[in-house]
């Protein structure tokens, strides 16, 4: 063992330490303290990455307490990669977020805020690196609380309610989350998950244990599903994303969501068993539901008159891409569902980063009929948001038009007529539907109202000059950094496609 062997376990302390560090320091030392100590952690990130692809995977054993008491940590080329891309979101996020902080948040509860991002930084590396199902919901419960914390700190009728339908289906879903996890130890008497995984292999033999088997995981993917927004259960996501502050939204939707769903794979992987996975009917029903959510919400998100809601609707539409890869199975159909984490975590950050400033520059209004003429005013923002519905769409040389090609091959590789049919026919769907309203918006957002004294118009020069007089560089940065990743994913996908596939061939 290296001292690099140490970092994923020092990334979760540290960001704990940070957490109550954060609440002693003023507002302002608390925002920098947490960009410096967030660009560590990728650093980190990045030199476990760069092990785990010379020498392989290891796990990190804490205080050599056998199983099922004992505690791991472990980390290969796909958890290492997920941490970077999740820990560089998280950085651009607070960087091009934090005007909207400054006027969202009481200046006397920044410090709050920032500790909130802290400790949820902690789980989201928990929920990455942990071997061990049970600390698994240990950490999902405190990414719950910090996310409702996130909400509720922005301090208006709407994101209080926002939270606390939030928090209600978080807790659902940890409850059933935890109901799975007892019965699997139940079954196994093991809460490390290679010994879980050696215990469902020998079960699984017996018929008689399949039924069993199947109820645990439909309960815990369940709890998950509901924590993630899978159809049918992505109704909170509107509010949820749409009134929380641009920072807390593009947190909540890029990665929040992603690592439930990232969990829930490592379940299926490293605790079920793939092998075992594709003998159970979950992955059909993942498989009918990925596409249901597809479909229905960019429905949503063509009827929404919001753009907060229709950037939200549209997550739980590329969230069913997610499930529709893992129904799919496969090296192929996985690979797929880890691409489109990545790529919707780093486009949909763009767009929750972006939509704040086009309202900004329109009267401080969200609808549709004042954003006209919108990214003219601030062109920039303009041309932020239009790269990210590009992406979304599936235009070519953007990480959502690789993303799609991946799961048409996935498809492909399925050897099923039937499911290549729906994927097709979903991909096809889905496509038309988020050209529909992100084409709309683009050309609305870059056409210039028919009144020159169209509401807002004063308020939106002011904003504009406080803009262009300083404010400008820390937030074209950070969003300049989020589009050139995505160019990258579409432009050179067998790159991570390739570190995708390495890090499945080591995940079990």
């Amino acid at each position: 063992m290296t001292f690099i062997t140490n970092l994923p376990l020092f990334s979760i302390v540290l960001s704990l330490f940070s957490g109550v560090l954060c609440f002693l320091l003023g507002g302002r030392a608390a925002r920098r303290y947490t960009i410096v100590y967030e660009c560590v952690l990728l650093i980190m990130a990045v030199l476990v990455l760069r092990y785990t692809m010379v020498r392989g995977a290891f796990t990190y054993v804490m205080g050599e307490f056998p199983a099922p008491w004992g505690n791991e940590i472990r980390a290969g080329i796909l958890e290492a990669l997920m941490a970077s891309v999740f820990l560089m979101i998280m950085i651009c996020a607070v960087i091009a977020g934090k005007r909207y902080v400054k006027m969202d948040v009481d200046e006397s509860k920044i410090n709050l805020y920032y500790a909130l991002i802290n400790l949820m930084t902690a789980a989201l590396m928990a929920l990455i690196w942990t071997n061990d199902i049970f600390t698994g919901y240990v950490f999902l419960e405190i990414l719950t609380l910090t996310s409702c914390g996130i909400l509720i700190v922005r301090e208006i009728g709407r994101t209080t309610l926002a939270a606390v339908r939030y928090m209600i289906l978080n807790l659902l879903g940890s409850g059933l989350f935890l109901l799975g996890v007892v019965l699997l130890y139940t079954i196994t008497g093991n809460l490390l998950m290679v010994p879980m995984q050696e215990q469902i292999s020998i079960l699984a033999r017996s018929p008689n244990n399949i039924l069993t088997i199947t109820l645990s995981l439909a309960i815990l993917t369940m709890g998950l599903g509901i924590k993630s927004g899978l159809f049918p259960f992505h109704y909170w996501m509107p509010d949820t994303y749409g009134w929380a502050t641009p920072t807390s939204g593009a947190i909540l939707s890029s990665l929040v969501s992603k690592a439930y769903i990232f969990l829930l794979f490592k379940i299926f992987y490293r605790v079920i068993g793939i092998e075992v996975f594709r003998q159970l009917p979950l992955g059909n029903v993942l498989f009918v539901l990925g596409i249901l959510g597809m479909v229905f919400g960019s429905i949503s998100a063509i009827r929404a008159n919001n753009i907060n809601h229709m950037v939200a609707f549209s997550s739980a539409a590329q969230i069913g891409y997610i499930y529709m890869g893992i129904g799919l199975g496969g090296m192929a159909g996985y690979t797929a569902a880890m691409f489109q984490i990545i790529a919707h975590a780093l486009t949909k950050s763009l767009l929750f980063l972006t939509t704040p400033r086009l309202a900004e520059v329109s009267g401080n209004s969200l609808k549709f009929r004042d954003l006209q003429g919108s990214g003219l005013r601030d062109k920039s923002a303009g041309y932020f948001f239009l790269f990210g519905a590009l992406s979304m769409i599936g235009i070519p040389i953007f990480a959502g038009f690789s993303a799609k090609l991946l799961f048409a091959l996935a498809g492909v590789d399925s050897g099923s007529g039937k499911k290549l049919f729906l994927v097709m026919m979903a991909l096809a769907i889905s496509s038309l539907l988020n050209a529909i309203y992100f084409i709309r918006t683009a050309i609305r957002i870059f056409t210039e109202p028919q009144s020159r004294k169209a509401h807002g118009t004063i308020e939106d020069q002011r904003a504009k000059g406080r803009w262009v007089k300083g404010l400008k560089a820390e937030y074209v940065l950070p969003m300049t950094v989020l589009t050139a990743a995505n160019l990258f994913l579409g432009l050179f996908s067998w790159v991570l496609v390739d570190l995708i596939q390495k890090g499945l061939a080591m995940f079990g």
